[in-house]
């Protein structure tokens, strides 16, 4: 009778929570949307998506946010380019090859590099890797979007690694013993069974890796330069997050308006990449 009631009240605690979570979230999103719409109707639709110029201060004021959508597209693409395959690999390596001493010193890496705070990434890519560009470059200035890319891709390692390897460590031995039992050597068993088996996790891994790659604010202030260019990979550049989070301190009037659209902008992005990979993760696993 005391373990039932028990059950009840958790069971009541945990709907409340997430009751409370889903409220957070439709609250969230009809702020944006009440704040972002009258700004866009105001600057236009097509002006405010697709032209090229942002100048909010300037006499003739232009809020075109073009630079700043295809910034983030193209960094997020890069990032999980270059951060994807490192952090697969890594991930098969340390589950399934790699002696127990260096996975136990390369998992306490990863946990330390998933809890360094991202200003500290910015920090060390504006001091170290900003310079480094500039001098094997020959540029004027390192602070770009391929500085970006690079500390991007370096951020979602963590995430993207020890999801994967807990995914690939869930596999059931016995599918492997099968494999092994059969003829296949060790690396076909760890690809062509335990990664296949795996996908599902993986593909979770690659959900929250791209999800902190669109949200980041904080290091691509440090290392893009912060300048509302068309993007190109040696020159300055300003994301979606590094124009709300930079200008919305001394913003006012329609600039400030603008800038929640931006982020109801960035928020559409998230929920849409969400959407689509959850939509390739179900039919995975139903298939």
């Amino acid at each position: 009778m005391k373990n039932k009631l028990f059950e009840n009240i958790m069971q009541a605690i945990f709907l409340i929570l997430g009751l409370i979570a889903v409220g957070f979230v439709l609250l969230i999103s009809f702020y944006l949307i009440i704040s972002g719409i009258p700004a866009i109707l105001e600057i236009g639709v097509f002006k405010f998506l697709f032209s090229k110029s942002w100048a909010p201060t300037s006499p003739q004021e232009n809020f075109g946010i073009l630079p700043f959508i295809l910034t983030s597209i193209y960094g997020t693409s890069g990032a999980v380019l270059i951060g994807l395959p490192i952090g697969f690999f890594s991930a098969v390596y340390l589950s399934k090859f790699a002696p127990k001493k260096i996975k136990l010193i390369a998992e306490s890496a990863i946990n330390l590099l998933a809890g360094i705070p991202s200003v500290v990434y910015g920090l060390v890519g504006m001091l170290v890797l900003v310079p480094l560009i500039k001098i094997i470059f020959s540029l004027p200035d390192g602070a770009s979007l391929l500085a970006a890319i690079l500390v991007l891709s370096l951020m979602i390692l963590p995430s993207i690694i020890k999801v994967s390897i807990n995914a690939l460590e869930a596999v059931p031995k016995e599918y492997e013993y099968a494999s092994l039992a059969l003829g296949a050597t060790e690396t076909e068993t760890v690809f062509k069974v335990s990664v296949k088996a795996a996908k599902s996790g993986i593909a979770t891994a690659v959900v929250l890796g791209v999800c902190r790659v669109v949200g980041e604010a904080v290091a691509v202030i440090m290392v893009s330069g912060n300048v509302a260019n068309m993007p190109s990979l040696f020159q300055s550049v300003r994301f979606l997050t590094s124009a709300v989070a930079s200008e919305m301190a001394y913003s006012s009037g329609l600039h400030r308006n603008a800038l929640f659209s931006i982020a109801l902008v960035l928020f559409l992005f998230i929920m849409i990449i969400n959407i689509t990979l959850n939509f390739f993760i179900k039919r995975d696993r139903k298939g």
